[in-house]
């Protein structure tokens, strides 16, 4: 019967996706020649992206590269640290290079896109612009930083018809659709729990808090003002960056910010999961009004969803850090890892995925894409396989090339086909990590979630997290 209902709920969520198309034409303005649309940003299927980089150091590096690859022609890139970006700068030597996004967004006018690659606070400003200008893009996960943001640009996609793409590459492997299909087909029955590890390292910065109003001279190579962006100034300090951000409250979004798009992605396809009803979350040793500059070092977090369509409720479970452990199912032997580590997580700590359990058996899959998924017991792996005449092979070496999904992004900039994680998709994924967030400044309150109204009707408290005032200067 879990089959029947799964597939009902699957040619729901279809169905979604096409009204959308039918509202919005081909999901956004019909692609005509370059000389026509006067480099407004729309390219026709014989001819090439045309790409400007903005954030070209770290994660954002990678993907500009990666786009290249799948036959972008990068002709801008943009950095506030010229040391970060050498790296890049050096690969890409004909793109014009600059330190403002706004002054490339002015000047680089017949681009057809944009790659965000930039740190969590800056995320919505950076895609705002761009797609106010016309421009299609390809933003890194999550989505932005305080819910607030993440809706706006969501929104503002669909208004501006535009191309768009969360960098959460998993979402495009092989390994992700065939995880949903053994779920949509009923292998494992009723789904009602899902249980999601993060493999025991963290983004917290608990012990650099004493730091925080140290002096510190900025690299010469550095524009600090630009790097703040929206975000209240403070000094400059080398703990912040060029990484570590990541585990600041007021520029990151720490484990579940990092993690969440690619860990809860094959069920939120799956299960068609959308929004959470209330989310509650507990950190042993954490203070949020004394740690509130960084995040814990260890995290658990329950997310309820609500029944949908013929889906039964669902509660998710998340653990991250050392100090939060899943349920071993009774189906692994002890001291055996039960969930799959893609070679590229191996030096991480713990294992990075999900085990999701149904009323006919379980499923335990690794990061990104559902990287070497299987049933257990092995024995109802191999009876789906042999009833669905399947050959699958767990897909762990996926992981490193994101190739596939910003080939599918500039794919969508040319025929008007929407990627598979546009915004959405990924706004609401995104959107779960946020409230995960907002979990942490309530700890031991189960926060019940309004998301139509984008408000919390029990805790008033916690809407004033839902987003933050931004310097002056700066708008989303």
């Amino acid at each position: 019967m879990q089959g029947k209902k799964a597939k009902i709920s699957r040619r729901s969520f279809l169905k979604g996706a096409a009204a959308m198309t039918a509202a919005t034409g081909t999901g956004w303005a019909q692609i005509v020649p370059r000389h026509v649309a006067g480099g407004k940003g729309h390219t026709p299927p014989s001819e090439t992206v045309y790409v400007a980089g903005i954030g070209a150091g770290g994660m954002g590096g990678v993907d500009i590269q990666e786009a290249y690859r799948a036959g972008a022609k990068v002709v801008a890139l943009c950095d506030v640290d010229d040391r970060r970006a050498a790296k890049t700068y050096r690969n890409l030597p004909d793109a014009t290079k600059y330190k403002d996004f706004r002054r490339l967004l002015d000047k680089e006018k017949s681009i057809d896109a944009v790659i965000v690659g930039t740190p969590d606070h800056t995320h919505a400003v950076i895609t705002m612009a761009a797609m106010e200008r016309g421009k299609h893009v390809y933003c890194e996960k999550p989505l932005a930083h305080t819910l607030h943001e993440v809706r706006t640009v969501t929104e503002a996609a669909r208004k501006y018809n535009v191309a768009t793409q969360m960098g959460n590459q998993g979402h495009s492997f092989d390994a992700i659709r065939a995880f949903c299909e053994c779920i949509w087909a009923g292998a494992i029955g009723d789904v009602r729990e899902v249980h999601v590890v993060e493999g025991g390292h963290t983004n917290s910065h608990i012990d650099k808090l004493g730091r925080i109003n140290e002096d510190h001279k900025i690299p010469k190579t550095l524009d600090w003002n630009l790097w703040l962006g929206p975000a209240p100034y403070r000094k400059y300090n080398p703990m912040y960056l060029p990484g570590s951000w990541r585990g600041w409250t007021q520029f990151g979004t720490g484990m579940m910010g990092d993690w969440m798009c690619h860990l809860v992605d094959p069920v939120f396809w799956a299960l068609d999961l959308g929004a959470p009803s209330s989310v509650v979350a507990k950190a042993e040793g954490y203070d949020p009004k004394k740690h509130g500059e960084t995040f814990p070092r260890s995290t658990f977090a329950r997310f309820e969803f609500p029944a949908k369509d013929d889906r039964s409720p669902v509660t998710l479970f998340w653990y991250d850090g050392d100090k939060y452990e899943p349920p071993r199912p009774e189906e692994i032997k002890k001291g055996k890892e039960f969930i799959p580590v893609p070679p590229a997580l191996w030096a991480m700590g713990r294992p990075f995925g999900a085990m999701v359990v149904g009323d006919k058996g379980k499923i335990l899959y690794g990061s990104h894409g559902a990287a070497g998924w299987r049933i257990i017991p092995e024995s109802k792996m191999k009876e789906y396989m042999e009833e669905h005449k399947k050959k699958y092979e767990p897909q762990l070496n996926d992981l490193p090339s994101g190739l596939k999904h910003h080939k599918d992004w500039l794919d969508a900039c040319k025929d008007g086909k929407r990627a598979g994680s546009n915004f959405d998709y990924g706004g609401p994924l995104s959107e779960i990590a946020m409230l995960g967030n907002i979990a942490l400044r309530m700890l031991g309150t189960e926060l019940q979630w309004d998301a139509e109204r984008m408000k919390f009707p029990n805790c008033t408290e916690a809407n004033q997290y839902i987003h933050f005032p931004y310097r002056e200067g700066w708008r989303l």
